[in-house]
């Protein structure tokens, strides 16, 4: 905010962000007092809430999507429970006035999608113009990733100047087509590939992508390359949104005990693998009690798995990482300690021990009915 807000200032340009995480309500306070330090007076700072429902979920009968389980039976393990909202409380936000909207827990195209609404004068229930908006909202989302970040793949698919990376810009039409593009001279591209590979994101159905304003197709989605760094997208489109809003819902689920160790030069591989066989078998023979363990060599098979890693030419150095889950923290602080041991207990020249043992939050998702959601909209000012 000290870095944007002086520059907005003078352009009249307004901020959305949902950077108020649990408590827009402090978030915006705090970014009213950054105005007022930079002398920025008048400066007209809203909170969008309502996205907390943990009451909601903890007195009703809804249940985790992933396992069927009852949201009331997690008892005390129960944390928090937060709703993707849409843009219907931003666009309120900004038709008070707000030159900073600060929300919680959004859609992500939601944070996009509502300027538009409220620039071009939308209809909450024009699904062709939401779908397409969203449409948009969904190509900008991520930070720099349409202008080359999470693209790049030097010899493969390069990009320039990624230590520069420009974010992107949308330049939206009334009837919802857009040029996506950057800011002139910065670094990154924006194409074809990247816009394509931003569409296909974390989309499960494009006929289909539910959000909490519309059910947004993408499947008849068109790009056309104008200039270098100037792509038009259009053909979205949209149907009612479906009336449920995802929730997610965090809770304590377990502890982890990870320890790891670095081996390196002329039979790190074997040093690494006899080292997760002594922890392996010590983690038995003192009876750790843990649900689940996973033994792995960094750089060798951690990711790929064993299968998928045969046959790979041996490096000269690797990292030995165990790691368990358990039901209490203590418990947990065993693993770790057993890989410490290593030190001098294990496989010559083992260096660079690091251990951990900590409580595990897990977040899981539920779907709640839109009329239990209250929003509200907090404006102050500098």
């Amino acid at each position: 905010m000290r870095a944007v807000l002086p520059a907005c200032r003078r352009r009249g340009i307004k901020v959305i962000t949902n950077m108020g995480a649990a408590n827009p309500q402090a978030a915006a306070g705090r970014v009213r007092a950054i105005a007022r330090g930079l002398g920025l007076g008048g400066l007209k700072v809203a909170a969008v809430t309502g996205d907390n429902v943990l009451e909601a979920v903890r007195g009703g009968r809804f249940r985790l999507d992933e396992t069927g389980e009852s949201i009331p039976s997690l008892g005390n393990r129960l944390v928090s429970a937060n709703a993707y909202l849409g843009a219907a409380a931003i666009v309120e936000a900004l038709a008070a006035g707000a030159d900073v909207v600060v929300t919680g827990r959004v859609a992500d195209p939601a944070l996009f999608l509502a300027p538009m609404i409220h620039e071009l004068g939308w209809a909450m229930d024009d699904w062709h113009r939401l779908g397409q908006g969203t449409l948009v909202g969904h190509l900008l989302e991520c930070a720099g990733q349409v202008t080359g970040g999470y693209f790049a793949d030097p010899g493969v698919k390069d990009v320039p100047d990624l230590v520069r990376l420009g974010f992107p810009l949308a330049e939206v039409a009334q009837d919802g087509t857009a040029v996506l593009t950057k800011v002139k001279g910065s670094g990154g591209r924006v194409s074809l590939a990247t816009c394509k590979e931003q569409l296909l994101y974390e989309v499960h159905d494009p006929t289909r992508y539910l959000q909490p304003d519309v059910a947004a197709d993408f499947s008849g989605t068109s790009f056309t390359e104008l200039a270098p760094d100037r792509v038009r997208v259009e053909g979205g489109d949209g149907r009612p949104r479906t009336g449920t809003l995802k929730v997610s819902v965090g809770y304590v689920d377990s502890f982890v005990g990870e320890g790891q160790i670095s081996y390196a030069g002329p039979g790190a591989v074997a040093r690494g693998r006899l080292a997760l066989e002594i922890v392996a078998e010590r983690l038995r023979l003192t009876g750790v009690q843990a649900s689940e363990l996973r033994f792995e060599l960094i750089g060798v098979d951690s990711i790929l798995g064993p299968k998928l890693s045969a046959g790979a030419p041996e490096p000269r150095e690797v990292r030995a990482r165990v790691a368990g889950r358990t039901d209490s923290l203590a418990e947990a602080a065993r693993i770790a300690n057993e890989v410490e041991s290593l030190y001098l207990n294990g496989p010559a020249s083992g260096g660079g021990v690091t251990k951990s043992a900590r409580e595990i939050l897990g977040v899981r998702s539920t779907l709640l009915p839109e009329h239990l959601i209250r929003t509200a909209v907090h404006v102050v000012e500098s």
